[in-house]
């Protein structure tokens, strides 16, 4: 399925059918301030299976990051952080940036493996910002290149 948005005002009717996708363990494919991205939802381990065979890889050896709406998420999935690094993600974000910060245990436990971090990312996008919002938790997130 094919739904256009447009980035300066996305209609919220197609939102909301993007996040009824990704409640049922669908795969979405959406632009973001950079390259365009491949997620689901976090929550959804059979999503998230879906995206790594997709990938071609192993979820405990992938490097996803986290599509969040705003900052307010990150104390949900990272340790404390100091107020130097939150300054400075909150002058870069949103924006095309990913900051690799430590995992607190509400990271779900197929993601982390033996890994002890996650990767944050606030997109300057419209319509991403409104799909997480709607979701109500981040999308994992994997960059989509056209090699």
């Amino acid at each position: 399925m094919l739904i256009r948005m447009f980035n300066e005002n996305p209609n919220p009717r197609d939102v909301r059918q993007v996040v009824d996708v990704l409640r049922n363990s669908g795969v979405i494919i959406y632009p973001t301030d950079t390259v365009y991205g491949m997620g689901c939802d976090i929550t959804n381990a059979k999503a998230v299976e879906r995206v790594a065979r997709l990938k071609g890889i192993k979820v405990e050896k992938a490097n996803f990051s986290f599509i969040c709406s705003d900052l307010s998420h990150l104390s949900d999935y990272t340790r404390p952080i100091s107020n130097t690094v939150f300054k400075l993600m909150k002058k870069n974000l949103p924006g095309p940036f990913t900051f690799i910060l430590e995992a607190n245990n509400n990271v779900p436990k197929y993601f982390k493996g033996k890994k002890k971090t996650v990767g944050i990312r606030v997109p300057d996008n419209n319509i991403i910002h409104h799909i997480v919002s709607e979701l109500g938790n981040p999308l994992l997130s994997t960059s989509i290149h056209d090699d």
